[in-house]
């Protein structure tokens, strides 16, 4: 592969050398205000320049297409027992459930792997096409599931779902990195994560009551309706938010926002940080116009990249290499552990130990979308503090290990949630302990998943759609295999053991965030160097995004020594 990542002028070697790393200006040290990160563009189709209105409904929309997306995904499992007793007979239940739960393992499996399809071509040709086409195909498979008179027909329609499905949990991301700056991005991001596991909860709590009622089909039918309302959205009214910066051409000083210890500031989180009469990233020639309506309408409007569609697939394979991914996909990887092994046994375990019926068991996933929004403040809002406070003591420069020590409340929940879970059901407790775990599972994967995955989008930005895939196939992988052994596991060596060795896994999981707080800037530019990771990882110059240029602007402070 031909890296052709900016050079660092003056340099000894021939070696590409980064400009930033993750490594940014964020503060200017002598006014205290924020520096604008990436800067701006004078261009009004810039998704950096969009209105307050305008960003906040594409961060609604695609929130709400991963929620649904989700719901539609994981919201049928709950009714397993009547799919198995339509498609075999209800004499033959028994025998075949274990088969036809292939229908939500293969689903989970192509929901990470499919992103090795969707992301490369959102990065070259632009984040609608991938929208637009994962969505028609979403509506189209949901309407099959629901339609599908054979096991075999019902797989085939929930595989191709779930490659579906895939597209919006990624490109989410990308999304929200094109319209907000860096100082907002934990707050953002925490609300997408919030979303993609609440729709967990919520999809298992909806299914379950609607099955009290009517046949499983009608799961397929309400969240068809759902899904197709988004698809409409999308098609007339979701823009590209890919854009391509002229980062070679630098004039005036970094753009300003409002100073960080302003009450305006404080009190608007997402609030549009355009600034009137500033200098900003300018182009030559006549001012670009507006799009139109009809101009957004478009599919496909440019190439983003000339890098190669099959090194854009390759790369989020190549990239585990990286210490910070790994570490961040292992975080991944161990909570999504958890609510594998808790979703293999919670309704059989309701039933069998308090007497529960299958809408209640579903019921009890309430909890989980009270700690998904509880999950809220502590992965966002208390990582952005953190890091601010932190950048404050380090002269206004901002590491991605900042947020980092916000991961310490994982460090509770996670053991405490599967002590709580493993006991509950171990010792037949109170259903409300294992109630209670699941609600902090679900907290902690909001939490420490969202504190993970800001940090490596930090630290490589400019491939953040490679490494959110890298953690997307990994863990559904992972998932996928566990989930053959799960239900197994727990009735050889029962609750108590299991959710202990789940506990004290997720406990060294978490402890090795410390790390990564001391000694992550040296390794990320150290493993920077190493051979894998120059000849396979290193980018064009076509996907900077500008965040490296602005942090150079005040201080040379993101060089390889």
């Amino acid at each position: 592969m031909d890296s052709q990542f900016p050079r660092e002028k003056g340099g000894k070697d021939s070696t590409p050398q980064p400009r930033s790393l993750g490594t940014i200006q964020l503060l200017d040290g002598a006014t205290n205000e924020r520096i604008l990160v990436p800067k701006p563009s004078d261009d009004p189709n810039d998704p950096l320049n969009w209105s307050d209105a305008r960003k906040r409904y594409i961060f609604g929309l695609s929130c709400t297409s991963i929620f649904l997306a989700h719901c539609l995904a994981v919201g049928p499992s709950v009714a397993l027992g009547p799919i198995t007793a339509e498609f075999y007979g209800p004499e033959n239940v028994a025998a075949n459930i274990s088969t036809v739960s292939f229908l939500q393992t293969a689903c989970s499996l192509m929901m990470g792997v499919g992103n090795l399809i969707w992301v490369p071509i959102a990065i070259k040709y632009g984040r609608r096409p991938t929208y637009v086409a994962s969505f028609l195909i979403m509506t189209g498979c949901s309407v099959w599931c629901g339609a599908a008179k054979t096991f075999p027909s019902a797989l085939a329609a929930r595989i191709l779902l779930g490659t579906a499905i895939a597209s919006p949990e990624v490109i989410a991301p990308l999304t929200l990195t094109d319209i907000f700056f860096l100082h907002q991005r934990g707050r953002v991001m925490v609300i997408y994560t919030c979303a993609l596991s609440a729709g967990v909860g919520v999809g298992v709590v909806i299914s379950g009551l609607i099955t009290m009622h009517h046949s499983w089909r009608m799961i397929y039918w309400v969240f068809t309706a759902l899904i197709g309302v988004c698809t409409l959205l999308i098609l007339f009214t979701f823009p590209e938010t890919n854009y391509n910066r002229q980062i070679n051409v630098l004039t005036g000083e970094p753009v300003l926002a409002p100073n960080i210890n302003s009450d305006k500031s404080r009190t608007s989180d997402l609030k549009d940080e355009r600034v009137e009469n500033i200098e900003t990233l300018s182009q030559p020639g006549f001012p670009p116009q507006r799009k139109t309506f009809v101009q957004d309408l478009k599919i496909f409007t440019t190439t983003y990249t000339n890098e190669r569609l099959v090194d854009l697939v390759f790369r989020p394979i190549a990239a585990i290499v990286l210490p910070a991914l790994l570490w961040a996909t292992l975080v991944n990887t161990m909570t999504i552990g958890m609510i594998v092994v808790l979703s293999a046994s919670f309704s059989s375990a309701f039933s069998e130990i308090y007497g529960f019926e299958t809408w209640q068991a579903g019921l009890t996933f309430i909890a989980s979308i009270v700690g998904s929004l509880v999950g809220i403040f502590w992965g966002g809002h208390a990582g952005d503090w953190v890091a601010d406070k932190l950048t404050l003591r380090n002269g206004g420069v901002r590491t991605p290990e900042m947020r980092l020590p916000a991961m310490a409340i994982s460090l509770v929940t996670g053991p405490l949630s599967c002590l709580l879970y493993g006991f509950g059901f171990g010792k037949k407790l109170h259903w409300m302990c294992a109630t209670v775990g699941i609600g902090l599972v679900n907290f902690t994967i909001v939490q420490s998943n969202n504190i993970g995955l800001v940090y490596i989008i930090d630290s490589y930005r400019p491939i953040a759609g490679e490494v959110i895939i890298t953690q997307s196939v990994f863990k559904a992988i992972f998932g996928f295999l566990l989930s053959f052994y799960a239900d197994l596991w727990i009735r050889r060596d029962g609750y108590i053991t299991v959710f202990s060795i789940l506990a004290g896994v997720s406990a060294a999981v978490f402890l090795s965030t410390s790390i990564f707080y001391v000694w992550g800037d040296k390794l990320r530019r150290a493993s920077w160097k190493w051979r894998w990771v120059t000849k396979f990882l290193h980018w064009n110059a076509d996907r900077e995004v500008g965040a490296s240029s602005e942090g150079t602007q005040l201080k040379e402070f993101s060089t390889v020594d």
